[in-house]
């Protein structure tokens, strides 16, 4: 699966220029509007020549986005594919065939672009022209292949123009069935999140039209921008699933959900099909059955497919410039062809998905979120800053990071080792799903916060400042400290912390360090940390009374070094659960006075040694050892 990899990132490159189109088709739905009537005449001429302008530069950004998104926004790239469109359309304009560039053309200069900084960066040439070494060799060697590729591209442009022409006469044959294949394909590599490949064939490439001053545009997007009656196709069977069927799959979720739950699982999954509805930003919804309910998701892929063959043999033609939400739907509205069956169709098309997710949901008894065992999607964006170094350490550090970018709704790694990974941490920290690649790379779901997960967690990498992460000291639940039902630690007097109600009789340590202290009694021990905190993990509430009965034995003694999740003691929970005050299990910091900054995972279920379930910044200090 090695090739999954190398693909999720040529899929997040080729999103990236994709973000100025929605700018392209709001000039050109303001452009319609009356201006005249308010003085200004020619508003609509600037707006218009605006959109027209974007569409024509199409190429140019693809060349230069992908080229960054390849390469982790490299300067050298992206001048590379800059240089290479413009040599491009140079030659190929001054022959004596028309050739004007397309979004193809863009695409393939800009992936020369990438692999080119990618192969050259670290480029040494002899001393005397080492200035032309490393990523000043990438414009040069892309300038001299865009050079040849333009000399041929002049012999076989026409060729290339007819096949174009023909293949999408050749898809547009295949009538629904081949409407229907595209819409199901799309729809399973949302998994992998490589949907981006297949569609931009089919929106950037596949068929031909020619506008009114005799250009050609290629693919369905541009044509449909253009005016083409015959595009549409490709995109316009979206919008029942994206406005319609994801909203009542929240709907089903939400529903579906124990009681208890049902307001905390009401406010999220109501913003998810908010977002679904609005934007088209359909992951969120889809990942929280996705895990636990894959088959569910072919169903969900099959049904997309289906809905799409239903408005080709209706003759509606639609198209979007980001995706196929409601904004996308209004703004894009007057260009369609019997664009307005499309909300009669989504109706229908919800009330089925609503009552065949609630029947499976109960007959199957998915797991779904707000269930016994679902998982969770949070609304937790305020707090990002202090999750996010959490996230850091559930994905291995800062070391095991090779590349980290982000899309719309997941985090796209490369990790040196992926063994490092905690996927219950990552799950447990607010992700829908991860999804393993290959090849070290990785995807972590989100939703729409990834952006700004990422943009936390070079800010955290970049601070490099001086913390302590803890994993869990045992299989349980983890609790604020606060609630535990004793005034010492809950008053805070013992230290800051947190606490856990244990599910297993083991306690095994949350950090690297040195025993210092292991109570007579054998219910509580004491670790210092290289940084030189000292951890107290107190099983239950007034246990000391215990001791010497067989309830706690200690495998660990003092002056013995451990490492996160060595077992440190072993206790009868059965009896001490019968015979004490409580099991909540403290684990407190007793000379909090070093540390500055606390962080705390969410208080849910945990797994024993769990990783990122606290984590604190200490605080700077001078010569003397006194805190700043």
């Amino acid at each position: 699966m090695n090739f999954l990899g190398s693909f999720q990132q040529l899929g997040r490159a080729f999103m990236l220029p994709m973000i100025v189109l929605p700018g392209a088709a709001i000039f050109l739905f303001l452009g319609q509007l009356p201006w005249g009537m308010i003085g200004l005449p020619a508003m609509s001429g600037y707006l218009q020549t605006a959109s027209e302008a974007i569409f024509t530069f199409l190429p140019y950004f693809f060349a230069i986005g992908i080229s960054l998104g390849l390469t982790g926004n490299a300067l050298a790239a992206g001048m590379a594919a800059l240089a290479g469109m413009v040599i491009y359309v140079s030659i190929t304009g001054s022959a004596d065939l028309k050739i004007e560039p397309t979004v193809f053309i863009g695409s393939l200069i800009g992936m020369i672009s990438g692999f080119s900084y990618e192969r050259f960066k670290n480029l040494r040439l002899p001393e005397y022209i080492q200035f032309f070494g490393g990523p000043r060799f990438v414009p040069l060697f892309v300038s001299a292949v865009s050079v040849l590729f333009s000399i041929a591209m002049v012999g076989i442009a026409p060729y290339i123009e007819r096949m174009l022409v023909e293949l999408g006469e050749i898809v547009a044959s295949g009538g629904g069935f081949g409407v229907f294949l595209y819409g199901f394909v799309h729809r399973i590599l949302v998994v992998f999140g490589l949907h981006h490949l297949v569609s931009h064939v089919f929106w950037f490439q596949i068929g031909g039209f020619e506008t009114a001053d005799g250009s050609m545009v290629y693919g369905d997007l541009p044509r449909f921008f253009a005016g083409d009656p015959t595009a549409g196709y490709f995109m316009g069977g979206m919008y029942p699933t994206m406005m319609f069927a994801l909203p009542a799959i929240a709907f089903a979720i939400i529903h579906e959900a124990r009681e208890d739950l049902k307001p905390k699982i009401r406010k999220t999954f109501l913003s998810a099909a908010l977002a679904s509805f609005l934007t088209g930003v359909t992951e969120p919804v889809e990942f929280a059955f996705l895990f636990v309910a894959p088959y569910l998701f072919v169903v969900h892929a099959l049904l997309s497919g289906v809905i799409m063959w239903v408005t080709y043999e209706l003759g509606i033609r639609h198209g979007f410039s980001f995706s196929g939400g409601a904004i996308d739907y209004f703004i894009n509205l007057h260009l369609a062809t019997k664009g307005w069956l499309l909300i009669p169709i989504g109706i229908i098309v919800g009330i089925v998905y609503y009552v065949l997710f609630r029947w499976a949901i109960n007959r199957f008894r998915i797991p779904t979120p707000g269930r016994e065992e679902g998982s969770q999607l949070d609304e937790w964006a305020g707090d990002i800053p202090y999750r996010a170094p959490l996230i850091l350490q559930a994905i291995g550090g800062k070391d095991n990071i090779i590349q980290m970018e982000s899309c719309i709704t997941r985090l796209r790694l490369k990790v040196a080792n992926e063994r490092l990974l905690d996927i219950n941490a990552l799950r447990n920290l607010g992700a829908a799903g991860v999804i393993r690649l290959g090849g070290g790379n990785v995807q972590v779901v989100f939703g729409t916060y990834s952006e700004l997960i990422r943009g936390e967690m070079i800010k955290s990498i970049q601070r490099d400042q001086a913390q302590v992460l803890f994993s869990s000291p045992m299989q349980g639940r983890m609790i604020p400290l606060e609630e535990v039902p004793d005034p010492i630690f809950s008053g805070k007097l013992v230290g800051e912390g947190v606490a856990f109600i244990p599910d297993k009789g083991e306690l095994v340590s949350p950090v690297k360090g040195e025993i210092i202290h292991v109570y007579p009694t054998m219910h509580a021990v004491g670790i210092r940390t290289p940084e030189g905190l000292d951890v107290l993990l107190h099983i239950g509430i007034d246990t000391s009374q215990l001791g010497g009965k067989g309830y706690f034995n200690a495998v660990v003694k003092e002056g013995d070094e451990v490492l996160p999740g060595a077992l440190l003691v072993k206790f009868d929970l059965q009896r001490i659960r019968k015979e004490s005050k409580s099991i909540a299990t403290p684990m407190v910091i007793t000379n909090s006075d070093l540390v500055r900054s606390w962080r705390f995972a969410p208080f849910k279920a945990v797994k024993k040694g769990q990783s990122s379930v606290m984590s604190v910044v200490l605080k700077e200090r001078n010569s003397g050892g006194e805190g700043k």
